[in-house]
C-alpha cells in the first residue's frame, strides 16, 4: 500500500511513525512534513489547503490511501476532489468536518442527535454576549464559533476578559462551564460503523498546575486509571453512534476520525467539543499504544469496510508524551534556534521524538519553526515509568528559550 499523509506536525508523525511499522505499507509520504517526518517518509511540498493540488500529488504517487492530518484542510473541503478521483481519503468531507469547523453546527447536530453536552448561546453582538455570560455565571466559557488551532477558548472567572473575547471574534458560542476531568476519547468511523480507541487525557494551559494561556497541548497520557469502568462503551453509544448517526441521516456521513473531548461532571458525561480529525497530543499517547497495524484500519474507514474488522488490539502498557514549546509560546512563539540532543533523548531506546514544528535548516542542522516543537513520548510499563522515560528524553534535548511543563501525568502516576 501506498500511503500519503497531509500535514507537518507532531500529529502527523506519529501517524507516519506507525505507518511506517506497518508491513502492508510499501511506500509512506508526507506533504508538506517535517524534520522528523522526513526520517521515515519522503516528503514533498504542497498548499494543504488545494483540494486539486492535494489531489494532483496523490495521483502522481499512485497513492491508495491519503490520510488528512489537520482540521483546516478537512474543513477547507480537500478530501472532495480525492474521493471524486476515485482516491480512499481517510477524513471527512467539508459538509461533516463542519462539526469541528463551526461550534454552532456541533451543538444543532448534537441537539437532533440527543447527544449531553453543555447548554449554550450562538452569539454575534457585544449585547448578545453580554446577556449570555449574565444567564450563565462564572466561570465563563467563551469559544469561538470558527477554527482557532485549539486556543480559541477562554475560560475564565474574570467577565470582561470573557467580553474581550467575545469581541474578538466574528461568531461566539457561549456556554455554561462543565466541571470534573476531562477526557479525550476517538473513533474511526466509515459513516456507518464506529470503532472507539482508547480514552486520553491531554493538559490545555501552558504552566504547571494547569496556569497560563490555553494551548493546542502541552502533553498526554494513556490509560486512565482514574477513568470509570464502561466509559468507553457509554461514550459509544450516547454520543458517537448517535452523532455519526446523524451526520448519515442529513446526508452529510461523516468518514475518518471522531474526536469527542468530553467532560466527565457530576451530573454525567458531557461533550465540550467535536473535532473532526486525530488530537494534538493525544495522538501521540493513542497510537504509541495501538498493537493492529495501521494502515488497514485507515483504508477500511476510507471504503466503507470497517464492521468487517478484528477487534482493534492494545498494548497494556502506559504512555506519556511532553511538548516541548518555543519561547513565548503561545502568543508569540520564537523560532529558527538549532535544536540540540535529539539523538541522545532516544538513545536507549525509551522515549522517542515526534517533531511538530521543526524545519532542516542549510547544513542539515534541525531548527524551531513553531509554537510546539516536539513531542517527547514514551511507554512504560505503568504510567510512572512512562513519565519517567519521556522526561528522561526532555532533559537531553535544549534549544534557546525551550520551555515544557513538568507535571504531565503526575497526578494520575501516583
Amino acid at each position: 500500500m501506498k500511503v500519503l499523509v497531509i500535514g507537518t506536525g507532531a500529529r502527523e508523525h506519529a501517524l507516519c511513525r506507525s505507518l511506517s511499522q506497518d508491513p502492508a505499507v510499501t511506500e509512506l509520504h508526507c506533504a508538506p512534513g517535517n524534520a522528523g517526518i522526513a526520517r521515515v517518509a519522503a516528503l514533498h511540498p504542497v498548499d494543504q489547503l488545494d483540494g486539486a493540488a492535494v489531489t494532483a500529488l496523490a495521483q502522481e504517487l499512485g497513492a491508495d490511501l491519503v490520510v488528512v492530518g489537520p482540521e483546516a484542510p478537512l474543513v477547507a473541503g480537500v478530501a472532495e476532489p480525492l474521493r471524486a478521483a476515485g482516491i480512499p481519503v481517510f477524513g471527512p468531507g467539508r459538509e461533516a468536518a463542519q462539526l469541528e469547523g463551526s461550534k454552532a453546527f456541533a451543538k444543532d447536530v448534537m441537539a437532533a442527535a440527543g447527544v449531553p453536552t453543555a447548554r449554550s448561546y450562538v452569539c454575534t453582538t457585544e449585547q448578545e454576549a453580554a446577556a449570555a455570560l449574565d444567564a450563565f455565571g462564572a466561570p465563563y466559557v467563551v469559544k469561538d464559533d470558527g477554527l482557532a488551532a485549539g486556543k480559541g477558548v477562554v475560560v475564565t472567572e474574570d467577565r470582561a476578559a470573557a467580553l474581550e473575547h467575545a469581541a474578538a471574534c466574528d461568531r461566539i458560542v457561549i456556554e455554561e462551564y462543565l466541571d470534573g476531568p476531562e477526557v479525550s476519547l476517538f473513533a474511526i468511523t466509515d459513516g456507518t460503523t464506529v470503532l472507539p480507541l482508547v480514552p486520553a487525557q491531554d493538559f490545555k494551559r501552558a504552566l504547571d498546575g494547569d496556569q497560563g494561556p490555553n494551548t493546542g497541548g502541552m502533553g498526554a497520557y494513556s490509560p486512565l486509571p482514574w477513568a470509570p469502568e464502561g466509559l468507553v462503551a457509554e461514550v459509544l453509544e450516547s454520543v458517537l453512534q448517535p452523532t455519526v448517526d446523524e451526520l448519515r441521516h442529513r446526508g452529510t456521513p461523516f468518514s475518518g476520525l471522531l474526536y469527542a473531548g468530553l467532560a466527565l461532571t457530576s451530573r454525567g458525561t458531557r461533550v465540550i467539543e467535536f473535532n473532526a480529525r486525530f488530537g494534538d497530543p493525544e495522538t501521540q499517547v493513542v497510537l504509541a499504544r495501538l498493537r493492529t497495524p495501521l494502515a488497514g484500519v485507515l483504508l477500511a474507514a476510507a471504503d466503507g469496510t470497517l464492521g468487517g474488522l478484528e477487534p482493534l488490539r492494545w498494548s497494556d502498557e502506559a504512555a506519556v508524551t511532553v511538548v516541548m514549546a518555543s519561547e513565548g509560546y503561545p502568543a508569540n512563539p520564537r523560532t529558527g534556534d538549532p535544536i540540540e540532543g535529539l539523538e541522545a533523548a532516544e538513545a536507549d531506546g525509551t522515549a522517542f521524538v515526534l517533531h511538530a514544528g521543526t524545519k532542516a535548516g542549510p547544513d542539515g542542522e534541525v531548527l524551531t519553526a513553531g509554537g510546539r516543537v516536539l513531542s517527547v513520548t514514551a511507554v512504560g510499563a505503568d504510567l510512572a515509568e512512562a513519565r519517567a522515560r519521556a522526561y528522561a528524553g526532555v532533559a537531553e534535548i535544549s534549544f534557546k528559550g525551550a520551555q515544557h511543563r513538568t507535571d504531565i501525568a503526575a497526578k494520575a502516576a501516583q
